[in-house]
Protein backbone atom coordinates (compact mmCIF):
# COMPACT_ATOMS: atom_id res chain seq x y z
CA UNK A 1 0.00 0.00 0.00
CA UNK A 2 1.00 3.77 -0.93
CA UNK A 3 -0.52 6.79 -2.01
CA UNK A 4 1.10 5.93 -5.39
CA UNK A 5 -2.07 4.12 -6.31
CA UNK A 6 -4.53 7.22 -6.03
CA UNK A 7 -4.91 8.22 -9.42
CA UNK A 8 -5.51 11.20 -11.42
CA UNK A 9 -3.44 13.68 -8.81
CA UNK A 10 -2.75 16.87 -10.41
CA UNK A 11 -1.23 19.02 -7.49
CA UNK A 12 2.40 17.69 -8.14
CA UNK A 13 5.15 17.76 -11.15
CA UNK A 14 7.70 14.83 -11.28
CA UNK A 15 10.16 16.68 -9.19
CA UNK A 16 7.73 16.22 -6.69
CA UNK A 17 6.76 12.63 -7.28
CA UNK A 18 10.93 11.91 -7.06
CA UNK A 19 10.97 13.64 -3.72
CA UNK A 20 8.34 11.85 -2.57
CA UNK A 21 10.61 8.27 -3.36
CA UNK A 22 13.33 9.51 -1.14
CA UNK A 23 11.15 10.62 1.76
CA UNK A 24 9.09 7.45 1.61
CA UNK A 25 12.57 5.32 1.75
CA UNK A 26 13.80 7.18 4.70
CA UNK A 27 10.65 6.70 6.62
CA UNK A 28 10.02 3.10 5.77
CA UNK A 29 14.30 2.61 6.99
CA UNK A 30 14.33 5.02 9.98
CA UNK A 31 10.83 5.54 10.74
CA UNK A 32 8.37 2.99 10.76
CA UNK A 33 10.40 -0.02 12.33
CA UNK A 34 10.71 2.72 15.02
CA UNK A 35 7.62 4.16 15.79
CA UNK A 36 6.44 1.64 18.48
CA UNK A 37 9.29 2.35 20.84
CA UNK A 38 9.19 6.23 20.31
CA UNK A 39 5.69 5.71 21.42
CA UNK A 40 6.60 3.50 24.50
CA UNK A 41 8.96 6.61 25.72
CA UNK A 42 6.52 8.79 24.52
CA UNK A 43 9.42 11.10 22.72
CA UNK A 44 10.89 10.93 18.83
CA UNK A 45 15.05 11.32 19.67
CA UNK A 46 16.88 14.13 18.06
CA UNK A 47 19.01 11.91 16.09
CA UNK A 48 16.17 11.10 13.52
CA UNK A 49 15.78 15.20 13.04
CA UNK A 50 18.91 15.51 11.97
CA UNK A 51 18.66 12.54 9.65
CA UNK A 52 15.84 13.79 8.12
CA UNK A 53 17.77 17.06 7.82
CA UNK A 54 20.52 15.38 5.71
CA UNK A 55 17.95 14.14 3.01
CA UNK A 56 16.19 17.43 2.94
CA UNK A 57 12.75 16.43 4.61
CA UNK A 58 13.18 19.70 6.58
CA UNK A 59 12.03 23.16 5.46
CA UNK A 60 12.17 22.56 2.21
CA UNK A 61 11.33 26.28 1.52
CA UNK A 62 13.81 27.91 2.91
CA UNK A 63 16.16 29.41 0.76
CA UNK A 64 19.19 28.63 -0.61
CA UNK A 65 20.83 31.75 1.07
CA UNK A 66 20.15 30.25 4.11
CA UNK A 67 21.21 26.86 3.48
CA UNK A 68 17.66 25.57 2.34
CA UNK A 69 16.68 23.66 -0.99
CA UNK A 70 14.30 27.10 -1.97
CA UNK A 71 11.67 24.59 -3.16
CA UNK A 72 7.72 25.60 -2.64
CA UNK A 73 5.24 24.08 -0.40
CA UNK A 74 4.73 20.83 -2.72
CA UNK A 75 7.36 19.48 -1.32
CA UNK A 76 6.25 20.20 2.30
CA UNK A 77 3.39 18.24 1.56
CA UNK A 78 4.72 15.26 0.22
CA UNK A 79 6.96 14.90 3.34
CA UNK A 80 3.27 15.55 5.37
CA UNK A 81 1.33 13.55 3.31
CA UNK A 82 4.27 10.71 3.56
CA UNK A 83 4.67 11.07 7.49
CA UNK A 84 1.11 10.62 7.88
CA UNK A 85 0.57 7.99 6.07
CA UNK A 86 3.71 5.49 7.29
CA UNK A 87 2.43 6.46 10.64
CA UNK A 88 5.27 8.35 11.65
CA UNK A 89 4.72 10.87 14.44
CA UNK A 90 7.59 13.77 14.41
CA UNK A 91 6.42 16.98 14.69
CA UNK A 92 8.07 18.00 11.31
CA UNK A 93 4.96 19.89 10.14
CA UNK A 94 5.09 22.10 12.85
CA UNK A 95 8.80 23.09 12.52
CA UNK A 96 8.63 23.12 8.06
CA UNK A 97 4.94 24.80 7.83
CA UNK A 98 4.68 26.55 10.81
CA UNK A 99 8.06 27.83 12.80
CA UNK A 100 10.43 28.39 9.57
CA UNK A 101 7.88 30.14 7.59
CA UNK A 102 7.43 33.02 10.33
CA UNK A 103 11.28 33.16 10.79
CA UNK A 104 11.81 33.49 6.87
CA UNK A 105 8.68 36.09 6.44
CA UNK A 106 9.10 38.60 9.58
CA UNK A 107 13.04 37.17 10.95
CA UNK A 108 15.43 39.90 11.03
CA UNK A 109 18.75 39.23 9.13
CA UNK A 110 20.45 38.04 11.84
CA UNK A 111 17.69 35.44 13.07
CA UNK A 112 17.39 34.20 9.37
CA UNK A 113 21.22 33.65 9.26
CA UNK A 114 21.45 32.31 12.99
CA UNK A 115 18.33 29.87 12.99
CA UNK A 116 17.41 28.84 9.43
CA UNK A 117 20.29 26.48 8.71
CA UNK A 118 19.45 25.17 11.95
CA UNK A 119 16.44 24.30 11.09
CA UNK A 120 17.35 22.74 7.88
CA UNK A 121 20.10 21.06 9.20
CA UNK A 122 17.76 19.54 12.10
CA UNK A 123 20.41 20.60 14.41
CA UNK A 124 17.55 23.21 16.21
CA UNK A 125 14.04 22.07 16.66
CA UNK A 126 11.44 24.30 17.05
CA UNK A 127 8.49 24.54 19.02
CA UNK A 128 5.74 27.91 19.04
CA UNK A 129 3.79 28.27 22.27
CA UNK A 130 0.89 30.23 21.87
CA UNK A 131 -2.07 28.05 24.31
CA UNK A 132 -1.75 28.67 28.09
CA UNK A 133 -3.42 27.06 31.00
CA UNK A 134 -6.89 29.39 30.78
CA UNK A 135 -6.22 30.48 26.99
CA UNK A 136 -7.25 28.48 23.73
CA UNK A 137 -8.83 29.77 20.63
CA UNK A 138 -9.06 33.53 22.24
CA UNK A 139 -5.76 34.08 21.70
CA UNK A 140 -6.30 37.79 22.76
CA UNK A 141 -6.52 36.58 26.43
CA UNK A 142 -2.90 35.48 27.23
CA UNK A 143 -1.34 36.72 29.90
CA UNK A 144 2.35 36.05 29.38
CA UNK A 145 4.04 38.85 29.67
CA UNK A 146 7.47 40.42 28.03
CA UNK A 147 8.47 43.75 29.71
CA UNK A 148 11.37 45.70 28.25
CA UNK A 149 14.07 46.19 30.88
CA UNK A 150 16.62 47.96 28.75
CA UNK A 151 17.76 46.28 25.86
CA UNK A 152 16.03 42.50 27.02
CA UNK A 153 13.04 41.70 27.27
CA UNK A 154 11.99 39.88 30.85
CA UNK A 155 9.46 37.11 29.87
CA UNK A 156 7.14 35.71 32.78
CA UNK A 157 4.21 33.30 32.65
CA UNK A 158 3.21 29.71 31.32
CA UNK A 159 2.71 27.85 28.17
CA UNK A 160 0.20 24.24 27.87
CA UNK A 161 -0.22 21.60 25.06
CA UNK A 162 2.99 22.87 22.99
CA UNK A 163 4.23 20.34 20.24
CA UNK A 164 8.02 19.64 20.70
CA UNK A 165 8.30 21.11 24.05
CA UNK A 166 10.40 18.43 25.86
CA UNK A 167 13.09 18.57 22.50
CA UNK A 168 12.90 22.09 21.63
CA UNK A 169 16.00 24.23 21.30
CA UNK A 170 14.06 27.36 20.12
CA UNK A 171 10.41 28.43 21.51
CA UNK A 172 8.55 31.03 19.43
CA UNK A 173 6.48 33.13 22.44
CA UNK A 174 3.38 35.10 21.86
CA UNK A 175 3.84 37.14 24.98
CA UNK A 176 2.35 40.53 25.85
CA UNK A 177 4.64 43.48 25.10
CA UNK A 178 2.17 46.12 26.23
CA UNK A 179 -0.76 44.76 28.20
CA UNK A 180 -2.28 48.05 28.15
CA UNK A 181 -2.99 47.81 24.32
CA UNK A 182 -7.02 48.40 22.80
CA UNK A 183 -7.67 46.55 21.12
CA UNK A 184 -5.32 43.66 22.91
CA UNK A 185 -4.71 42.23 19.81
CA UNK A 186 -2.04 45.23 19.06
CA UNK A 187 -0.08 44.82 22.44
CA UNK A 188 1.11 40.95 21.43
CA UNK A 189 4.53 39.92 20.01
CA UNK A 190 6.22 36.77 19.19
CA UNK A 191 9.56 36.21 20.77
CA UNK A 192 12.16 33.98 19.92
CA UNK A 193 13.13 32.17 23.35
CA UNK A 194 16.22 29.50 23.35
CA UNK A 195 15.75 26.98 25.67
CA UNK A 196 19.37 27.16 27.64
CA UNK A 197 17.77 30.60 28.58
CA UNK A 198 17.97 30.82 32.40
CA UNK A 199 14.42 31.11 33.99
CA UNK A 200 13.25 28.85 31.05
CA UNK A 201 11.56 25.35 32.33
CA UNK A 202 9.89 22.43 31.09
CA UNK A 203 7.26 20.48 32.29
CA UNK A 204 6.06 17.49 32.36
CA UNK A 205 5.04 15.29 29.27
CA UNK A 206 1.89 15.50 28.96
CA UNK A 207 -0.61 12.06 28.77
CA UNK A 208 -2.17 12.46 25.84
CA UNK A 209 -5.67 10.07 23.98
CA UNK A 210 -2.92 9.59 21.25
CA UNK A 211 0.03 10.21 19.29
CA UNK A 212 2.20 9.18 22.09
CA UNK A 213 5.33 9.92 20.70
CA UNK A 214 4.53 13.49 19.44
CA UNK A 215 5.85 14.92 22.79
CA UNK A 216 3.74 17.81 24.09
CA UNK A 217 4.53 19.78 27.27
CA UNK A 218 3.91 22.58 29.42
CA UNK A 219 6.57 25.50 29.51
CA UNK A 220 7.24 27.98 32.02
CA UNK A 221 8.96 31.73 32.17
CA UNK A 222 10.29 32.63 35.01
CA UNK A 223 12.26 35.98 34.82
CA UNK A 224 13.70 34.68 31.39
CA UNK A 225 15.49 37.73 29.75
CA UNK A 226 16.19 37.74 26.42
CA UNK A 227 17.68 40.32 24.24
CA UNK A 228 15.15 42.84 22.38
CA UNK A 229 16.17 41.71 19.11
CA UNK A 230 14.94 38.46 20.12
CA UNK A 231 11.43 40.39 19.21
CA UNK A 232 10.46 38.54 15.50
CA UNK A 233 9.14 41.04 13.35
CA UNK A 234 7.81 44.34 14.68
CA UNK A 235 6.65 44.95 18.49
CA UNK A 236 2.89 44.72 18.63
CA UNK A 237 2.59 42.35 15.33
CA UNK A 238 2.70 39.27 16.69
CA UNK A 239 -1.09 38.49 16.49
CA UNK A 240 -0.80 39.96 12.74
CA UNK A 241 1.59 37.47 11.70
CA UNK A 242 -0.55 34.61 13.52
CA UNK A 243 -3.05 35.27 11.21
CA UNK A 244 -1.77 35.43 8.43
CA UNK A 245 -0.06 31.94 8.35
CA UNK A 246 -2.85 30.64 9.35
CA UNK A 247 -4.37 29.35 5.44
CA UNK A 248 -0.67 27.15 5.30
CA UNK A 249 -1.01 26.17 9.19
CA UNK A 250 -4.54 24.60 8.37
CA UNK A 251 -3.88 23.67 4.87
CA UNK A 252 -1.00 21.57 6.43
CA UNK A 253 -3.51 19.39 9.27
CA UNK A 254 -5.71 18.64 5.93
CA UNK A 255 -2.83 17.12 4.20
CA UNK A 256 -1.75 14.86 6.90
CA UNK A 257 -5.60 14.03 8.07
CA UNK A 258 -6.64 13.16 4.44
CA UNK A 259 -3.23 10.99 4.10
CA UNK A 260 -3.63 9.42 7.50
CA UNK A 261 -7.46 8.66 6.53
CA UNK A 262 -6.49 6.58 3.19
CA UNK A 263 -4.59 4.88 5.08
CA UNK A 264 -6.71 3.49 7.56
CA UNK A 265 -9.10 2.92 4.62
CA UNK A 266 -6.72 0.76 2.99
CA UNK A 267 -5.62 -1.03 5.99
CA UNK A 268 -9.33 -1.43 6.60
CA UNK A 269 -9.63 -2.92 3.22
CA UNK A 270 -7.20 -5.56 3.09
CA UNK A 271 -8.00 -6.56 7.31
CA UNK A 272 -11.94 -7.10 5.83
CA UNK A 273 -10.10 -9.54 3.17
CA UNK A 274 -8.55 -11.53 5.78
CA UNK A 275 -11.13 -11.57 8.55
CA UNK A 276 -13.29 -14.67 8.94
CA UNK A 277 -16.47 -15.06 9.91
CA UNK A 278 -19.60 -16.89 9.52
CA UNK A 279 -17.29 -19.43 6.56
CA UNK A 280 -16.68 -16.19 4.68
CA UNK A 281 -14.67 -13.17 4.94
CA UNK A 282 -16.22 -10.29 6.87
CA UNK A 283 -15.27 -8.43 3.35
CA UNK A 284 -17.81 -10.90 1.74
CA UNK A 285 -20.91 -8.89 3.81
CA UNK A 286 -23.31 -6.34 1.56
CA UNK A 287 -22.84 -3.96 4.76
CA UNK A 288 -18.96 -3.96 4.72
CA UNK A 289 -18.66 -3.32 0.81
CA UNK A 290 -21.43 -0.56 0.52
CA UNK A 291 -19.30 1.41 4.04
CA UNK A 292 -16.12 0.87 2.05
CA UNK A 293 -17.60 2.16 -0.81
CA UNK A 294 -19.39 5.47 0.74
CA UNK A 295 -15.52 5.87 2.30
CA UNK A 296 -14.00 5.90 -1.20
CA UNK A 297 -15.99 8.00 -2.65
CA UNK A 298 -15.31 10.72 -0.16
CA UNK A 299 -11.38 10.06 -0.43
CA UNK A 300 -11.53 10.46 -3.79
CA UNK A 301 -13.33 14.12 -3.14
CA UNK A 302 -11.19 15.03 -0.51
CA UNK A 303 -8.08 14.09 -2.85
CA UNK A 304 -9.40 16.45 -5.59
CA UNK A 305 -9.97 18.81 -3.06
CA UNK A 306 -7.06 18.83 -1.24
CA UNK A 307 -4.78 18.85 -4.96
CA UNK A 308 -6.81 22.39 -5.41
CA UNK A 309 -6.06 23.89 -2.55
CA UNK A 310 -2.62 23.04 -2.52
CA UNK A 311 -2.50 24.42 -6.13
CA UNK A 312 -4.40 27.69 -4.92
CA UNK A 313 -1.54 28.00 -2.03
CA UNK A 314 1.58 27.44 -4.50
CA UNK A 315 -0.46 30.15 -6.60
CA UNK A 316 -0.42 32.26 -2.82
CA UNK A 317 -4.59 32.58 -4.00
CA UNK A 318 -5.65 30.78 -0.32
CA UNK A 319 -7.55 32.77 1.79
CA UNK A 320 -8.22 32.42 5.21
CA UNK A 321 -11.70 30.72 5.25
CA UNK A 322 -10.26 27.98 2.30
CA UNK A 323 -7.61 27.32 4.02
CA UNK A 324 -9.92 26.99 7.61
CA UNK A 325 -12.89 25.00 5.00
CA UNK A 326 -9.98 22.23 4.24
CA UNK A 327 -9.15 22.35 8.12
CA UNK A 328 -12.69 21.50 8.75
CA UNK A 329 -13.81 19.35 5.94
CA UNK A 330 -10.90 17.10 5.78
CA UNK A 331 -10.77 15.88 9.71
CA UNK A 332 -14.39 15.50 9.52
CA UNK A 333 -13.59 12.96 7.04
CA UNK A 334 -10.18 11.92 8.79
CA UNK A 335 -13.26 10.74 12.16
CA UNK A 336 -15.18 9.53 9.97
CA UNK A 337 -12.93 7.26 8.30
CA UNK A 338 -11.19 6.20 11.10
CA UNK A 339 -14.46 5.45 13.36
CA UNK A 340 -15.96 3.21 10.78
CA UNK A 341 -12.92 1.48 10.24
CA UNK A 342 -12.81 1.00 13.41
CA UNK A 343 -16.10 -0.31 13.47
CA UNK A 344 -15.15 -3.07 10.74
CA UNK A 345 -12.13 -4.33 12.69
CA UNK A 346 -14.69 -5.42 15.69
CA UNK A 347 -12.95 -6.03 18.61
CA UNK A 348 -9.16 -6.13 17.00
CA UNK A 349 -10.54 -2.30 16.02
CA UNK A 350 -10.43 -1.95 20.28
CA UNK A 351 -6.75 -3.23 20.69
CA UNK A 352 -3.51 -1.00 20.36
CA UNK A 353 -1.64 -4.03 18.93
CA UNK A 354 -3.76 -3.17 15.62
CA UNK A 355 -2.87 0.15 13.89
CA UNK A 356 -6.43 1.22 13.35
CA UNK A 357 -6.32 1.86 17.05
CA UNK A 358 -3.44 3.77 17.49
CA UNK A 359 -4.52 5.70 14.38
CA UNK A 360 -8.30 6.04 15.37
CA UNK A 361 -6.76 7.93 19.16
CA UNK A 362 -4.76 10.15 17.25
CA UNK A 363 -7.31 11.50 15.22
CA UNK A 364 -9.09 12.73 18.05
CA UNK A 365 -6.81 15.85 18.38
CA UNK A 366 -7.07 16.77 14.53
CA UNK A 367 -10.45 18.94 15.18
CA UNK A 368 -9.09 20.83 18.30
CA UNK A 369 -5.85 21.96 17.13
CA UNK A 370 -4.85 24.69 14.52
CA UNK A 371 -8.22 26.11 15.92
CA UNK A 372 -11.23 24.18 16.68
CA UNK A 373 -13.94 23.18 14.09
CA UNK A 374 -16.43 25.10 15.90
CA UNK A 375 -13.89 28.53 15.08
CA UNK A 376 -13.60 26.75 11.50
CA UNK A 377 -17.06 27.24 11.11
CA UNK A 378 -17.07 31.22 12.48
CA UNK A 379 -14.47 31.58 10.30
CA UNK A 380 -15.87 30.78 7.20
CA UNK A 381 -19.45 31.95 7.96
CA UNK A 382 -18.14 35.68 9.06
CA UNK A 383 -17.13 35.72 4.84
CA UNK A 384 -20.19 34.73 4.17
Amino acid sequence: MSLDTLPGRFAYNEDHEAFRQTVRSFLQKEGVPNVTAWEEQRLVPKDFWRKAGEVGMLCPTVPEAYGGLGLDFGYNAIVDEEMSYNGVPAGFSLQSDIVCDYIVHYGSEEQKQEWLPKLVSGETITAIAMTEPGTGSDLQAIRTSAKKDGNHYVVNGSKTYITNGQNADLVLVVAKTDPEAKPAYKGMSIILIESDREGFKRGRKLDKIGQDAADTSELFFEDVRVPITNCLGEEGKGFIYLMSQLPQERLSIAVGTQASAQKAFDETVAFTKERKAFAGMVFDFQNTRFVLADLKSKLQVGWAHLDWAIQRHLKRELTNEEGAAAKLWHTELQWEVMDKCLQLHGGAGYMNEYPIARSWRAARVSRIYGGTNEIMKEVIGRKL
